[in-house]
């Protein structure tokens, strides 16, 4: 007979699979680990309320739940009568979705409804303080004006289907949802809504959660999302801004990569959790983990427009921007500096046009056909790919080092490109492009360009912390380092994290 006291017995919701990237289950282990940036004695408080409002496990509430129980017995012995009266007084859940609803009462409750015979607490109907309420977008100039979600034929108007309008920010005054305030509002939201074109261009909505809670003025925010907004871009910049400037922010926890906090779910970027006090007014206690190494460092958010995420870079990043030169982004193009999409390949047989690069090598395109970018044709032009390779952030498992730019070559006179690329310096000198293009194969400026990246694209603004250098001579990584007086830390910090590139193109980018 099996000994079923000594079998393997996970807990169940670390076994759920995730639905999508969209909405990822948050694990036990890590609920607990944000639940313990709180002070520990709101969990003996019978007073203390915690509100999850975008619950999909109900790991939030029932881990809490289990603290509580603990934590008030002294003060409410009765087994019973402590259940019931956190159940009823002290926990409150808004589901995403019906489905997650059930699945949050059945966790917190240990019964879909809270108002059956299995329930261990018992209410009068059948949510409990578990709420779902089927909300519907509102829609103006074919945007909700909640989520600013683009109103796309059978994707957000389904007749008996989810809408995706999450009732916590479909809302002008939250606190109306349950007529209370909340000392504790805890969660991990929906990542981000379908704008009909494509996983790279969805339009994040985690952030709304955030500035919604905060507007409830709750003691203390715990939440969960992407690190894509320490860099912006999407909608996020404003909000990134804001964040950086709040000095309510206490603690951040980043992970370089995902999946080192939720096994088997890979987000572009990595993830954060955050423990933002609103009795709180000073600098961050922030603590980055990257391939098994974790670093904390108490610093200001708002040092840079971006969050620098790998605090041993700090140092590197000031060195860089000491001699005040200008950054390397004053010579660059946009995105699609031709007006030639991804997808133009032009043609074999084109006479007397100009040459074109697209991800599928060289072909010919008529002049006509090139409307912008004008002033690089008749240059010799360093050319990067606007993608990263493998991420940017993560690390080679071979090595654990990146490559970060996954594609750097020169285009020559006549010659244009597609959306796939920007020009990363024009030159009259064939000589002066080539080192340029040397230079930004340099690991010194690779390492400068990965801390601004949480996201596989590459812009010119991601080039800021990189000085632009005199290009009548080539420069070495040696030559970058003893420039800007780099430690040897320093330097075995960026040897270890950057991969050499080779310009021949024959380089293993494993």
């Amino acid at each position: 007979m099996t000994n079923l006291a000594s079998s393997y017995n996970p807990d169940v919701l670390s076994c759920i699979a995730n639905l999508s990237n969209d909405e990822v289950f948050t694990p036990p282990e890590v609920a607990n680990a944000m639940l313990d940036m709180l002070p520990q004695e709101l969990f003996s408080d019978p007073n203390t309320t915690f509100l999850d409002p975008a619950t999909k496990s109900g790991v939030f509430l029932r881990e809490i739940a289990k603290r509580l129980i603990a934590g008030l017995e002294d003060k409410i012995p009765d087994l019973q009568e402590r259940l019931d009266h956190i159940f009823h007084k002290q926990l409150y859940g808004i589901a995403i979705t019906e489905l997650t609803s059930l699945l949050s009462r059945r966790s917190l409750y240990c019964s879909k409804y809270p108002n059956s015979v299995y329930s261990v607490s018992t209410f009068d109907d059948v949510q409990g303080n578990v709420r779902f309420k089927n909300i519907m977008h509102r829609w103006k100039d074919g945007k909700c004006v909640y989520c600013g979600v683009n109103k796309t034929e059978g994707t957000y108007e389904r007749d008996g289907l989810e809408e995706h309008a999450y009732e916590f920010i479909h809302n002008t005054c939250p606190k109306e949802i349950f007529d209370m305030k909340f000392d504790v509002i805890i969660g991990n939201p929906p990542y981000q809504l379908s704008t009909g074109q494509g996983q790279s261009q969805a339009m994040p909505i985690y952030h709304k959660f955030i500035e919604q809670a905060i507007k409830l003025n709750p003691r203390y925010l715990i939440m969960i999302t992407p690190s894509r907004w320490f860099t912006g871009g999407m909608g996020l910049d404003s909000f990134r801004r804001k964040m950086l400037d709040d000095k309510h922010m206490k603690k951040i926890v980043d992970y370089s990569m995902s999946t080192d906090c939720f096994p088997g779910v890979d987000i572009a970027g990595g993830v954060n959790y955050f423990l933002w006090d609103r009795s709180y007014d000073g600098d961050c206690e922030y603590t980055y983990i990257d391939n098994g190494t974790s670093t904390t460092l108490t610093r200001q958010l708002n040092e840079y427009s971006v969050l620098v995420r790998n605090n041993k870079s700090l140092n590197i990043i000031r060195k860089a921007m000491s001699l005040n030169e200008d950054s390397i982004s004053s010579l660059m193009s946009s995105l699609g500096p031709f007006g030639l999409g991804t997808a133009e390949r032009g043609s074999k047989s084109v006479r007397n046009g100009y040459k074109l690069l697209s991800s599928e090598g060289y072909s010919y395109i008529e002049k006509n056909k090139v409307s912008t970018g004008t002033e690089y044709i008749d240059k010799w032009k360093v050319i990067i790919g606007k993608a990263t390779s493998a991420g940017a952030a993560t690390a080679s498992k071979a090595d654990g080092k990146r490559k970060v730019i996954a594609t750097l070559s020169l285009l020559e006179p006549n010659a244009v490109c597609t959306f796939s690329y920007f020009v990363g310096g024009a030159f009259e000198s064939k000589d002066e492009a080539i080192n340029c293009e040397a230079y930004f194969a340099t690991k010194f400026v690779r390492f400068l360009l990965l801390q601004t990246l949480s996201s596989i694209n590459i812009s010119k603004d991601r080039f800021q912390f990189v000085p632009i250098q005199d290009f009548s001579r080539k420069w070495t990584d040696d030559e970058l380092y003893s420039k800007y007086k780099l430690s040897d830390d320093e330097i075995d910090l960026i040897e270890s994290m950057i991969k050499p590139m080779d310009l021949t193109g024959d380089d293993d980018d494993v």
